[in-house]
């Protein structure tokens, strides 16, 4: 599914989700550069050996692709009508359960409501999928680059938390047809005026590439954002060499370390950067 609401996009506000600093009310504001400097496609990753859940799965993604399920399922976590939240019902996975990995700090895809529940468009296909295989759901939040590990391992069914497919994780995983196209942005501090000329990610990279050692850049550890940063060349990303790139367990740490005045600039994923500077503000006011 390629992108989906991108003129949406000002209505993530009324989306706020459970961010460990969302009663802090201290640091600055921080904004969103509207340019994306990369384009992806995220999907669920299966392990390997398991194509007959992969073939389910992908008939499934088809089916709510057609009808518009799909569509219509991501369209409410960006204007704001979605209901859906889910509580595993016990403490550890039992015999049985469709496990699913995910790392539920990257909203709307998935993250937590106020009551500690787990919310979000990835969640929510989740939910359906286990249905459909009639088992019950078992969400295990970890951190980022521990879900391939964990679905590789037959630890976990199958891993959700806005996946990129590329070379290297296809050497471990499968994954099931994409289901959401995005991109990765930069946010800096609203003071900031760095980026406010820039049209193009040529002129973004251009301005980075000038940057010295002293010039921090928050991402989350494991993901594109950060392999962008630090160049990886199994996404083919060259990377800033001549910056440093720092590594989070979340990208709602690194914004908020943004916020506070720690890092420089953050580089996430569109959508969960735009609802949680929107958050953060919010909170400042």
């Amino acid at each position: 599914m390629k992108k989906l609401l991108i003129s949406l996009v000002c209505a993530l506000t009324a989306v706020i989700c459970a961010l460990p600093f969302a009663a802090c009310g201290k640091g600055a504001p921080v904004k969103v550069k509207d340019i994306e400097l990369t384009q992806e496609d995220y999907a669920f990753a299966v392990k390997k050996e398991n194509n007959e859940l992969l073939t389910q799965i992908n008939g499934y993604l088809t089916e709510w692709e057609g009808d518009g399920t799909l569509e219509n399922l991501i369209n409410s976590y960006f204007n704001g009508t979605a209901e859906f939240s889910y509580k595993n019902k016990s403490n550890t996975a039992q015999s049985g359960d469709f496990v699913v990995a995910t790392n539920a700090y990257f909203p709307p895809f998935e993250s937590y409501d106020k009551n500690a529940d787990f919310v979000g468009i990835d969640i929510e296909i989740a939910y359906k999928i286990a249905q459909k295989l009639n088992k019950t759901l078992f969400i295990k939040d970890m951190d980022f680059d521990s879900i391939i590990p964990s679905v590789k391992a037959g630890e976990s069914a199958i891993g959700m938390a806005g996946i990129t497919v590329n070379e290297d994780r296809l050497k471990d995983v499968a994954f099931a047809n994409g289901y959401y196209t995005s991109a990765q942005v930069i946010t800096v501090l609203q003071s900031d005026t760095t980026f406010d000329n820039c049209t193009s990610d040529e002129e973004v990279t251009a301005i980075l590439k000038q940057q010295s050692k002293n010039y921090k850049i928050g991402a989350q550890a494991g993901t594109t954002g950060y392999m962008f940063s630090a160049g990886d060349e199994g996404f083919g990303y060259e990377g800033f060499a001549n910056l440093e790139t720092k590594a989070y367990n979340t990208g709602a740490l690194a914004i908020k370390d943004l916020s506070n005045g720690k890092i420089n600039a953050v580089i996430l994923d569109k959508q969960p950067s735009l609802m949680i500077a929107e958050t953060i503000n919010k909170t400042l006011k």
